[in-house]
Parts: C-alpha cells; sequence; structure tokens
C-alpha cells in the first residue's frame, strides 16, 4: 500500500489524526470544526476506533493523534492512547485544551512510560486576557493548573503548547517562550489563524498584519534571549522563513497526515478538508480500502497543488514563488472556498522576503 501511494506521487500516510468526538466543553472563537458542548455529541464507538489503530499501523503508520472537539470528553481516550503505544506507535499526541484533566489522569499518563507519548495544549497567549479572549474566563488560569499537574508528575518534557497566531496576541509570543521554559515544556509550535470556521466571524478574532511580523522580527535580531528560547522551544512558520537559507522550499505534505472526523470521513491531510476529495464510511470498512479509494481521487489534488504556483496570477511577479510554490492549498480553501486563491498567509511570505536580505 505504501509503495503504491510513492507510485502515485503522494506522502506517504505517516500520521493519522482521528477526532474522536464532536463535543467539546469550550466555544473558542477561532474554532475551525465549530466544536462546542453538545446535548448528543458523536463519540466514535471504541471498537471502532481500536480496528482502526491497528490497521493504521500493520500500513506502516508512524505516528497517531487523538482529537477533538474536546478528546478528553470521549470516554476512553486514556484507553486508546495506551492502546496506540502498545501497537508500537514511534509517536502517539494528544491534542486537548487541558481543562478536563484530572490528577488521575496525570498519574495514568505518567505510567505509560514512553518517550513516543506527547501532549499538545492550546495555549493562545502569555496573558490572562489574551488566552481567555478566545476561549472564555477562567480558561488560562485553568490551562497553567493543569500544566503544573503534568510538571509535578514529571510530563512536562513531553509537553508541546499550541500557539495560534492571531493579531491580538502575536506580540507576545516571546513570553509565551518565556513562560514555556519556565514550565520546563518540551516545545511550542504555532499556527496562523485560518479565517474559516467560527473564525469567519470578523468580530471575534483575525489573523495579524504582515507589520506584525515585521516588528517580531525585529524583537528576535534585537533580543538574544528570544533567540535562545526560540531555538530550543519554538516552531513558527514566519521565522522559519525568515531563517530559512536561500534555496530552502516549501513541500506540500499531501497525504502524510491524513485526517478523520467524527463521522468517519477521511480527508488526505489535517488542512485539506475539500469534499470532492473526501472518503466516507472510515469506520464502516477497512482502512486499507478507504485508502485506495483515495488512492484514486488524491492524485488529482497533488496535481491541483503543485499547479497553483503556475495558475495564481498573483504568484507570477512574486519573488518568492520558487520557495512557497503558491502555499497552502488546504489554507486557500479553508479560509477562501476556492483551490485557486492565494495562500492567505501570501502578503506576510512577500514582506518576509523582501526583509531577508537584511538578517
Amino acid at each position: 500500500m505504501l509503495t503504491e501511494f510513492s507510485n502515485a506521487g503522494l506522502g506517504l500516510p505517516r500520521m493519522l489524526t482521528l477526532s474522536i468526538t464532536d463535543d467539546c466543553n469550550l466555544s473558542c472563537a477561532h474554532c475551525w470544526v465549530e466544536a462546542c458542548p453538545q446535548q448528543k455529541p458523536v463519540q466514535v464507538a471504541t471498537p471502532d476506533l481500536r480496528r482502526l489503530l491497528e490497521e493504521f499501523a500493520s500500513m506502516g503508520g508512524e505516528g497517531i493523534r487523538l482529537t477533538g472537539g474536546e478528546p478528553l470528553l470521549h470516554p476512553d481516550w486514556l484507553e486508546l492512547l495506551e492502546f496506540a503505544l502498545l501497537l508500537g506507535y514511534a509517536r502517539v499526541e494528544l491534542q486537548t485544551n487541558a481543562l478536563l484533566l484530572t490528577e488521575r489522569d496525570v498519574v495514568t499518563l505518567a505510567k505509560l512510560a514512553s518517550p513516543g507519548l506527547k501532549v499538545q495544549i492550546s495555549l493562545d497567549g502569555a496573558t490572562v486576557k489574551s488566552h481567555d479572549a478566545v476561549r472564555g474566563n477562567g480558561a488560562f488560569a485553568g490551562v497553567l493548573n493543569k500544566l503544573q499537574l503534568l510538571k509535578k508528575a514529571g510530563l512536562n518534557d513531553r509537553v508541546s503548547l499550541f500557539f495560534t497566531e492571531m493579531d491580538h496576541n502575536l506580540p507576545e509570543f516571546p513570553e509565551l517562550l518565556e513562560l514555556a521554559s519556565d514550565l520546563g515544556v518540551g516545545s511550542v509550535v504555532s499556527g496562523t489563524l485560518i479565517r474559516g470556521g467560527r473564525a469567519v466571524d470578523v468580530g471575534k478574532v483575525a489573523p495579524p498584519a504582515p507589520h506584525q511580523y515585521a516588528a517580531l522580527i525585529n524583537r528576535f535580531r534585537a533580543s538574544s534571549r528570544f533567540r535562545e528560547l526560540y531555538a530550543s522551544l519554538g516552531t513558527m512558520a514566519a521565522l522559519e522563513w525568515w531563517l530559512a537559507k536561500d534555496g530552502d522550499k516549501s513541500c506540500c505534505s499531501l497525504a502524510t497526515n491524513p485526517y478523520v472526523t467524527p463521522g468517519g470521513v477521511l480527508y488526505p491531510c489535517l488542512l485539506c478538508h475539500l469534499d470532492h476529495f473526501a472518503i466516507h464510511g472510515v469506520y464502516r470498512r477497512s482502512l486499507e480500502d478507504v485508502m485506495s479509494e483515495g488512492l484514486q481521487l488524491w492524485p488529482e489534488l497533488q496535481t491541483l497543488a503543485k499547479r497553483r504556483v503556475e495558475q495564481i496570477s498573483k504568484c507570477q511577479s512574486c519573488p518568492e514563488k520558487t520557495l512557497c510554490a503558491g502555499g497552502c492549498i488546504g489554507r486557500a480553501w479553508g479560509s477562501c472556498a476556492d483551490m485557486l486563491a492565494p495562500d492567505d498567509r501570501c502578503e506576510v511570505r512577500r514582506l518576509i522576503g523582501s526583509i531577508k536580505s537584511d538578517k
């Protein structure tokens, strides 16, 4: 099966993300899947999830990510993590807002004692004001409390903080790295807000403006402490673009990170939610059958992704086009519902390209 993916010009499926419930304890302003507290939530049946975990492992999959909604609202989330580790996955990741973690949960996680276990916790700012503006009153204090629990249990180095870049919180990124260092967490990863899902509401949240990234780069240049913390903990696309050596190119990872919804719909990657390329009925048939159907559809999408740089008029005069290759088709669709729209970070990329020579 993996050879067939390679022959089709697709990335090999390595990390499978399973949304195990559409229920959530929060109603975050930037939620792409618009998860919220549900009266009748979809909870994927545990036997179905166990079967999928087994089948992906037998296909040579390297990692599993459990997400939601809020995965801690699934009654068997801990059992599923342990089962994935027993299957030998090199990386088993839990994506959570952390607020529902209990001391008992943390003790159990510590007993799993696997270096492959990672807990990704959302933290959208270094202050109460920034985080709670997105996730609700009390969320920031709640996350810090849970991070302390994880640190006490010796799990802090397994924690990765995920920071969604927005116009109101981007200036706090250096302070967030400082907070992460104090907590001893393993890493801080960020991603730019996509104007999709609940974030379509312009009055709530917005992605940062290009000048804000320029200001952040100036801080990076001026502060040795910022550079030190970023080198040990941080990953942010904008800074990576600025730091990249000439000739470093973007590369679409289509099919490398497939994503399954609670309703059993498979998309070729976490960001690329195009219904025309979705595979339905994941929990009613074998994963090999589902992936085989994907092999019939996804090469067309891969071709479209590679041709974006040739077909987007804005790309033609852009000096960055050989590096960004038209950007991410998933982000273009998520923010504009148009596969031939420019990547929503296009202006940021152009600006960073213009100031790279000043490094």
